[in-house]
């Protein structure tokens, strides 16, 4: 829940204390600035009173050294208002009977609240009821400063994810919380969906806003260290005073300072942030409409853009991202999982879209460690609504070719027009009588480890290139004789003809709806 203390005194809210009623207050100059929060009471009665004060206080006079020096009485308050006193309270008496013209006038010039009170009132019990009420809440400020500490340290002892270290900040602010880099990109977001959304449709502006001031509840603290800034963390509209807001920022930031430091994650916060985007997009959890902002905020174009939706196997996600950066493509870049990586290229609707993609596809292949790179991509989307829709299809068809790219001789870009009954197959790969059919057909080879181990990856490439014993030998690096013989062992043990069409064929779909089912 949101974390509450005692709202801070202002000289409003003095002015209501009943001992202070008891005194008659009147306000006869700096009506206006009565907010102004009250830091401490201090009496003072000398003409150079500002060398004592530090700003905040509320200061108590009789004016007995005032009394009958106009000068006096108009340095007093110039030097209260230099000092940045909150306001000044004067008791009239034997000193002044009256309020003081010049005083007054000197005050409502310089805006300083100037209190006067008609009826006699002992100081000291102004001074104690403020000062005490003051005490209680510094004391729970600082209860509440070591209580959040406490519980994000313990956080980030339990290695527990930036995610939910977020999570934490948004409860104590009872705000939206927004992580930022230096770009202004939202890395990550915490609080209410609905509050978090509308701040995102509207963050460019926000972040930018005049040299980032704190109005309306927005508290800002910096990410960093050794003198360097990386980052922000932002309480968005946060309804509690401003000094707790800065402190509950100021604690947030060094929590995340720790937690980067320590390494909570092996992703950085800007891979983690498009990990959760394009996994929320592939997954369909969220509507993508509820998306766009997060997209928006994350620095993806989306306004008049082309979306071209890629699933890459055994791709670097580093390298991947380094790549964008190099042809000059705009897009996000995260691992998904088994070696997949998701891409999603925005781009100008006035470039062709097909060609970039060969091009960047072309280029990845060409610089791949592996060499078993594959490139799966869906048809180019002009609606933001039908990214999710793509990036599943090029899943589904990176998933269908894992492992087989070699044999398959695939093009640079593969898509669902490539994968043909390898597709089909995978997309049934769950229904009971396929997996039936895939255990009564291989049952052969599926019923003996040695045989699973050595024979199914021969049969496997033996099928994929089109029944081609010198494609499969070469693959495997065994002579033509010895693969005649493992043919021949499979055979045997499948009971079949492997120079029989249908035969092939059909062990071909079996062999297939296993693979994905063990996919």
């Amino acid at each position: 829940m949101t974390t509450v203390l005692e709202p801070a005194l202002s000289v409003r809210q003095v002015l209501t204390l009943d001992r202070v009623l008891a005194g008659e207050p009147e306000v006869v100059a700096g009506a206006a600035n009565l907010d102004r929060p009250v830091r401490w009471v201090h009496v003072a009665e000398a003409a150079d009173v500002g060398v004592m004060l530090t700003g905040g206080e509320m200061v108590l006079t009789t004016g007995v050294l005032l009394a009958g020096d106009e000068d006096k009485q108009t340095d007093y308050i110039r030097s209260l208002h230099r000092a940045e006193a909150a306001a000044v309270v004067l008791g009239l008496g034997r000193a002044f009977p009256t309020p003081p013209d010049v005083m007054r006038r000197a005050a409502e010039r310089c805006g300083l609240p100037m209190v006067v009170l008609h009826r006699p009132f002992p100081f000291a019990e102004l001074t104690e009821e403020v000062q005490s009420r003051l005490v209680r809440r510094n004391f729970a400020a600082v209860s509440l400063s070591e209580s959040v500490r406490t519980a994000l340290t313990g956080l980030i002892t339990a290695c527990a994810p930036l995610q939910r270290l977020l999570d934490e900040i948004a409860v104590h602010a009872g705000c939206p919380v927004i992580l930022a880099n230096l770009a202004h990109r939202v890395l990550a977001t915490a609080g209410e969906r609905s509050a978090v959304d509308d701040v995102l449709r509207d963050w460019e502006r926000i972040a930018r806003q005049a040299g980032g001031t704190e109005g309306d509840g927005w508290v800002r603290a910096e990410l960093g260290g050794r003198g360097e800034s990386w980052g922000r963390i932002v309480l968005c509209g946060y309804r509690g005073d401003s000094p707790i807001g800065s402190l509950l920022a100021e604690r947030a930031a060094e929590a995340l300072v720790l937690h980067r430091m320590l390494g909570g994650s092996v992703h950085s916060w800007e891979e983690q942030s498009a990990q959760s985007l394009l996994t929320d997009l592939v997954f369909g959890v969220v509507p993508a409409r509820q998306l766009l902002p997060r997209a928006r905020a994350a620095g993806l174009p989306v306004n008049r853009r082309t979306f071209v939706p890629l699933v890459v196997r055994d791709g670097d996600p580093a390298h991947l991202d380094r790549m964008l950066r190099l042809l000059g493509l705009s897009g996000l870049v995260a691992e998904l999982a088994d070696g997949a990586t998701a891409v999603l290229l925005s781009l100008p609707r006035d470039q062709d879209a097909e060609a970039l993609t060969a091009h960047f596809a072309a280029r990845l292949r060409t610089e791949s460690f592996s060499g078993g790179t594959v490139v799966a991509a869906a048809d180019a989307r002009a609606a933001w609504e039908d990214v999710p829709a793509g990036l599943r299809e090029a899943r589904h068809v990176a998933d269908a070719v894992a492992g087989h790219s070699a044999a398959l001789d695939l093009p640079p870009v593969v898509r669902l027009r490539d994968v043909h009954l390898r597709g089909l197959i995978r997309l049934l790969r769950d229904d009971p009588h396929v997996q039936s059919f895939a255990e009564r057909e291989l049952d052969g080879l599926l019923c003996g480890r040695d045989a699973e181990q050595e024979l199914l990856p021969v049969l496997r490439t033996y099928l994929a290139t089109g029944r081609n014993k010198s494609r499969t030998a070469q693959l495997h690096h065994v002579s033509r004789p010895a693969l005649y013989r493992r043919l021949e062992a499979i055979q045997a043990r499948l009971g079949v003809d492997l120079d029989d069409f249908e035969q092939a064929a059909s062990v071909h779909i079996a062999l297939l709806a296993h693979d994905a089912q063990q996919g």
